[in-house]
């Protein structure tokens, strides 16, 4: 299970299937340092997106 505090770039690889939902709230640099170092809370915080709303549609995609 994903939560707010996990690594954005250790949730793409472990669940690169999420990347839709990433890019779904404007984060369009995936690949970029941010990205692999930020905190899905902290993406969250930046991009003006509900953080629970996009870890629960993470967990709803991998299925946790």
């Amino acid at each position: 299970m994903v939560d707010k505090d996990w690594i954005i770039g250790a949730v793409l690889d472990r669940y690169p299937d999420t990347a839709e939902l990433f890019l779904g709230i404007g984060m369009h640099c995936l690949g970029c340092p941010g990205a692999r170092s930020e905190t899905i809370e902290q993406a969250c915080m930046v991009h003006g997106a509900d953080c629970d709303a996009l870890v629960d549609e993470i967990n709803a995609l991998i299925g946790a």
